[in-house]
């Protein structure tokens, strides 16, 4: 599949028509439609017909949909997944993942209910079981039938049950994110990291989507529009580093090192796994371009 950026992924509540009808005119790489967290009960199903009304509407200009659904044992999660299945979003977030069956039979009830293949499957790592198992759980990608994409990180939730502190620095979550991150990477899905709370407060909130970047993470899920210019300019590739990479491409290219596996460019040793980093940010570079 062609890569997709990622660097910004605004959760907004199901339950609201304006906040759909203004995310079309927002540059977030990817719009998540809420129908758990942030809908009373009593609203529920009026809210799962505002999304799905949202949804064939259309007018998000190239920008991806996803639906975070209720959790399947509740009373609205069975109505959700049919939602998602009539009008095919892009993915379908699902919560409260403990296990790799929580994985299998969400793709499962995608498949009965008739979703298109290109509805992806997306998960919230937002419990304790979630990171303990988390290399069970993401090994699941391996099966093309589980349709797994992206993994988002809950930190509210994680934080709520073990109660550790979001504190600057997020010293309590680094062990759980970068297990996390491993296991993404280990089985070729991306990952988000989670929300920051304090809307007001951007230096805090760039450094921690630069904590982010440097652990690794594609992009983060965000709560308000504000924080989407800062989340897309730190998720994006530099423009020195896409010229680096460039170079490399090209060096590698040449005729005269077909053969090699190691060039020396600029005063820099360069390795054939430095190409394959440098025609991802090249892409990647491509793909964002793509949504200006």
């Amino acid at each position: 599949m062609p890569l997709q950026p990622r660097r910004s992924v605004l959760f907004m509540p199901g339950s609201s028509p304006r906040a759909h009808e203004k995310a079309k005119t927002l540059s977030a790489d990817t719009f998540v439609f809420d129908l758990e967290d942030t809908v009373r009960p009593d609203e529920k199903d009026s809210a799962r017909d505002r999304v799905a009304a949202a949804i064939r509407s259309g007018g998000f200009r190239g920008r991806k949909i996803a639906v975070k659904v209720n959790d399947r044992i509740t009373p609205w999660g069975k109505d959700d997944m049919a939602m998602v299945a009539a009008v095919g979003p892009d993915a379908v977030l699902i919560p409260k993942v403990a296990s790799p069956g929580d994985i299998m039979l969400a793709a499962k009830d995608l498949r009965d209910a008739g979703a298109p293949d290109h509805t992806r499957l997306w998960a919230m790592m937002d419990t304790p079981l979630a990171v303990l198992n988390a290399d069970s759980i993401l090994r699941t990608a391996v099966d093309p039938a589980a349709r797994f994409d992206v993994v988002v990180m809950g930190l509210n939730e994680l934080a709520k049950e073990t109660r550790v502190r979001l504190a600057p620095g997020r010293m309590g979550l680094i062990t759980w994110l970068s297990t996390c991150i491993t296991a993404a990477r280990a089985y070729g899905l991306d990952i988000l990291d989670g929300v920051f709370n304090e809307i007001a407060n951007e230096t805090g909130f760039r450094a921690e989507c630069e904590q982010g970047r440097e652990l690794g993470m594609d992009g983060k899920a965000l709560i308000h529009p504000a924080q989407i210019a800062i989340c897309n300019e730190v998720f994006a590739p530099p423009q020195e580093e896409i010229q680096w990479a460039a170079k490399i491409i090209s060096a590698f290219a040449a005729p005269e090192n077909a053969a090699k596996g190691v060039l020396l460019l600029d005063g820099r040793m360069v390795e054939r796994s430095h190409e394959q980093t440098a025609k991802r940010t090249v892409e990647l570079a491509k793909a964002i371009a793509s949504l200006a």
